[in-house]
């Protein structure tokens, strides 16, 4: 069974503008940074990219230390970190956290939420060395600076635990997300957002560790508490809502996992519009579901679309693309159209080495499965081929076997 993608909740990258007024600079700096603002709330990422990089046009001739330009250079990481291109988005938060660090001083709140984000960077490219020390230098100015149950300290232990948790270290990221939720709950109280997030966090922990009957009641409490503080129809509850069908469905509780993979959709759709990326999870979350029921002909415009979605708003060479290209193969796979899967392996797997470099673990996953399909075609040479650079990659990374079909 392919597992669904599932959306992890934690501290946004993206920082809150800051629009700043006066000379013209600012003027012509200001409408492009709303304009990718904007851009990016609705799931345009390409067109936001290109504002944000217009905007940095305009904030390098602001003086080199001003902090609209950090927040300029976040932003525009952001967008690199959305699109595939982590080694670029790398390159401008470094810039950004040197910036906000000679403007406001090394312990100020603000440069701590900077090393949280450029440690949310870090993390994703699997370097959870450095990732570790941003966070925990980020935890000690907000403890320092802010007090022990600040809700910015629950930030960033939740991120943290999520770092561990990376990593498979569930003994330790557990207490920290406990913590992280005791802090939002008696400062924010039991019904805020805040702790739905935890929630969700600590949720996905547990589903990590197939522990679904301790997941299944944090989801739901998430649900409920979203649902109450934000409305039925917000894309928050749509997050809540597939987390939980996705908890479902490992559990192979198909009858009560699809109609909140539909709900969830429906939701995104509605607040989104066609063509956001987050609705291409759920079209993809969803088409799961129905492949694995051996409902062929309901999944596989669902794929197609998501597929559409993600190439368009994203770019073609995005992971998120990798990942769309990988589901629609199997399904082809699955029915025995070999020569339809092929070619979509074959992309995926330049995606995912132009993306993560040829050692990623992605990539082993996605060798195991164009073997398999190769096998299936008589090719047995190539699979062998194929296989043995898995195991390569697999004992490099010191992990063991991957689900097949699932990265």
């Amino acid at each position: 069974m392919t597992t669904p993608a599932r959306s992890w909740v934690v501290a946004a990258l993206y920082a809150t503008l800051v629009f700043a007024h006066g000379c013209s600079h600012d003027s012509r700096w200001e409408r492009h940074m709303k304009a990718g603002e904007d851009a990016y709330q609705h799931g345009n990422y390409l067109e936001a990219k290109k504002h944000f990089q217009a905007a940095l046009q305009e904030a390098e001739n602001f003086h080199p230390e001003d902090p609209r330009l950090a927040t300029n250079l976040n932003n525009l990481a952001t967008l690199y970190y959305q699109q595939g291109e982590p080694a670029e988005a790398v390159s401008l938060l470094e810039r950004a956290v040197s910036i906000w660090e000679k403007a406001l001083g090394p312990e100020h709140p603000d440069v701590a939420m900077s090393l949280n984000n450029l440690a949310t960077l870090y993390r994703n490219q699997r370097k959870y060395d450095a990732a570790e020390t941003l966070i925990k230098r980020s935890l000690e100015i907000q403890e320092r600076v802010l007090g022990t149950e600040h809700p910015d300290v629950a930030t960033s232990l939740n991120n943290l635990a999520g770092l561990y948790q990376d990593q498979a270290k569930y003994s330790e990221a557990e207490p920290i997300f406990k913590r992280s939720l005791a802090i939002r709950e008696k400062v924010l109280g039991p019904e805020n957002r805040a702790v739905a997030t935890t929630l969700n966090n600590l949720g996905l922990l547990y589903d990590d560790q197939a522990k679904y009957d301790e997941a299944e009641p944090l989801f739901e409490r998430a649900v409920k508490i979203d649902e109450r503080t934000l409305g039925p129809e917000h894309p928050e509850v749509a997050t809540d809502l597939n987390n939980l069908a996705s908890l479902y469905y490992k559990m192979g509780k198909y009858a009560e996992a699809e109609p909140l993979f539909n709900r969830s959709l429906v939701i995104r759709e509605k607040a989104f519009g066609p063509e956001h990326p987050d609705l291409a999870q759920s079209l993809n979350n969803l088409a799961n579901l129905y492949r694995d029921q051996k409902k062929y002909v309901e999944a596989e415009p669902l794929f197609q679309r998501a597929l559409a979605i993600q190439a368009k708003t994203l770019g073609p060479d995005h992971p998120d693309v990798a990942q769309s290209l990988n589901n629609l193969a199997i399904l082809y796979r699955d029915q025995g159209d070999y020569a339809k899967a092929e070619p979509l392996y074959r992309r995926d797997l330049a995606i995912l080495e132009q993306a993560f470099g040829p050692e990623n673990p992605q990539v082993e996953v996605l060798l195991g499965n164009y073997a398999e399909l190769l096998r299936k075609m008589g090719r047995r040479d190539e699979a062998e081929t194929m296989d043995a650079r898995a195991q390569a990659i697999r004992a490099k990374n010191a992990q063991g076997p991957r689900k097949l079909g699932s990265y």
